[in-house]
C-alpha cells in the first residue's frame, strides 16, 4: 500500500525525532518516496544532514526559505502527496494544530493540507495526560487526524514512565498503510475493497509426543506474500498460518495455529469470506494418539510403532460447504510427479475453483524459496506462468481473483 505513495514526513521537537531516522528507512523499504519538514527544535535532536542522506530527498526547514517559497512551496508540500506524517508529534505541535496556529513550515503545511494526516504523539506521561493535551486530541480526531500510540514504556527522563512513548518505526509504518488503504477503499480506487478474503500458509505441525511432531518444508512465503497482496488491493484479511519464520503482514488479521485440526476450526470459524485461498501446506496424517511424555528408545533397537491417522481435508471441507462456501475458492497442490493431472484431480474431489499447482519437487528450490514456478488449473483448462518472485506471484493471484469475483 505504502509502494509508488509520497508522504510528507513532519519531525518535530522531541527526544524520539531520533526514531526518525529508521522510519524513513521504513517507509522507503516499503517503496514510499518520503519528503522530510524539520521544526527547529527537531534540529536540536537530529541533523536535516542524516534526515537528507536517509530519505535522497531536500530536507525542508524553513517557512521563508527562498528558494523553497518561489512558488508557495507550503501550499505545494500541503498537497501534492499523498500522505502527511507527523512522528514525533509533541504536545506542542498537536496544541498548534488543534487552534489553527501557523507559524512555521510544519504547522503551515498542516493548516493548509487537504490529505489525510497521521500523528504518532510523544511526550511526558504527565504531558500526555493533561486536560488539555487529551482536548486537542479529541479536537483533532473529530476532524479526522488519525493517531498511532502512543505506547507505553520508560521514558527518557530517569525514573519516568507510563503512556507517553513513540510508537515504534515499523508500527508507524503499517498505520500509514492502513490511512492510505482507508482512503483508497473510500474513493472505490482498489478491486477488493469491501471484500473479505481468507488465506491459510504455512504447514502445520502433528504432535507425535511434547518433543517430536511430523512436519513438511514450506515456509510460508506463499501464504504470506498472498495476504499482502490481498490487503494492498483492498480487502479486510484473514490469515491463518500454521509455525513460520515471518513477519506479519501488515494490517492483515492473523490467526495462528499449529496442526491442522486447530486450522480447519479457525478458518471455518472465519468464514463467511468472498474468497478463500488455501495456501497452507497441511500434513496429511497425525499419529492416533499423541504420548503424554516423551517416547524414549527401549534399548531393542526397534523404533516405537506409531499409529498415524488421516488429517482432516480443509480445502474439500470448505469446497463442499452447503452454506458458507465462498463464491471463489482457491486450492493450492504441491506435487512432485503428475502435476496437472493431480491438480485436476484436486479440483474435482474437493469442488475447488481453481488450483494453483507447482512442483515441489527439492532440484526446483520452490518449497522454501523466495520464487515460485505455477500452472493455474480451472475447469476451463490450464495456464502456464513463467517463473517469478513469490510477491509477484501473489499479484497476479489476487488480480485475477478480483477481476473474477466483480466480472
Amino acid at each position: 500500500m505504502l509502494s509508488g505513495r509520497e508522504i510528507v514526513l513532519i519531525i518535530s521537537g522531541g527526544i524520539a525525532a531520533y526514531k526518525s531516522l529508521d522510519l524513513i528507512r521504513r517507509l522507503k523499504e516499503r517503496g514510499a518516496r518520503v519528503i522530510p519538514i524539520m521544526t527547529a527544535g527537531a534540529q536540536e535532536f537530529v541533523t536535516p544532514l542524516a534526515v537528507g542522506a536517509l530519505s535522497a530527498e531536500k530536507v525542508f526547514t524553513s517557512l521563508f526559505d527562498r528558494e523553497a517559497e518561489h512558488d508557495v512551496g507550503h501550499i505545494r508540500l500541503a498537497r501534492d502527496h499523498d500522505l502527511v506524517l507527523i512522528a514525533p508529534a509533541t504536545a506542542n505541535l498537536l496544541a498548534k494544530m488543534a487552534h489553527g496556529i501557523a507559524d512555521d513550515l510544519a504547522t503551515a503545511v498542516l493548516l493548509a493540507t487537504d490529505k489525510p494526516v497521521l500523528a504518532a504523539p510523544a511526550m511526558n506521561p504527565k504531558m500526555w495526560q493533561d486536560p488539555a493535551t487529551l482536548r486537542n486530541v479529541e479536537t483533532l480526531e473529530e476532524r479526522g487526524i488519525r493517531f498511532v500510540g502512543p505506547a507505553s514504556g520508560e521514558m527518557a527522563e530517569k525514573g519516568e514512565a507510563g503512556i507517553g512513548r513513540m510508537s515504534e518505526p515499523l508500527e508507524i509504518a503499517a498505520a500509514a498503510s492502513a490511512v492510505l488503504k482507508d482512503v483508497a477503499v473510500r474513493e472505490g480506487r482498489l478491486p477488493l475493497g469491501g471484500k473479505h478474503v481468507l488465506i491459510t500458509s504455512g504447514p502445520t505441525h502433528e504432535p507425535i509426543d511434547p518433543v517430536r511432531y511430523i512436519a513438511n518444508r514450506s515456509s510460508g512465503k506463499q501464504g504470506h506474500a498472498l495476504a499482502a497482496a490481498a490487503c494492498d488491493a483492498g480487502a479486510r484479511v484473514t490469515l491463518v498460518s500454521g509455525p513460520v519464520d515471518l513477519p506479519d503482514p501488515d494490517n492483515v488479521e492473523i490467526v495462528r495455529v499449529e496442526s491442522a485440526s486447530e486450522m480447519l476450526s479457525a478458518v471455518e470459524n472465519r468464514l463467511p469470506a468472498d474468497i478463500a485461498i488455501m495456501a497452507a501446506a497441511v500434513a496429511d496424517w497425525r499419529v492416533a494418539s499423541e504420548g503424554a511424555q516423551k517416547i524414549k528408545k527401549d534399548g531393542s533397537g526397534k523404533p516405537p510403532t506409531l499409529e498415524l491417522v488421516e488429517n482432516p481435508d480443509i480445502l474439500a471441507t470448505i469446497g463442499h460447504h452447503e452454506i458458507l462456501r465462498p463464491k471463489l475458492l482457491i486450492g493450492f497442490a504441491a506435487e512432485t510427479q503428475n502435476l496437472v493431472d493431480n491438480a485436476r484431480s484436486k479440483l474435482e474431489r474437493k469442488n475447488a475453483d481453481w488450483i494453483i499447482a507447482n512442483d515441489v519437487s527439492p532440484e526446483t528450490g520452490i518449497m522454501g524459496g523466495d520464487a515460485n514456478t505455477v500452472r493455474l488449473v480451472s475447469r476451463s483448462g490450464v495456464e502456464d506462468w513463467p517463473e517469478m518472485d513469490k510477491y509477484d506471484v501473489a499479484r497476479e493471484i489476487i488480480a485475477r481473483a478480483a477481476a473474477e469475483l466483480n466480472g
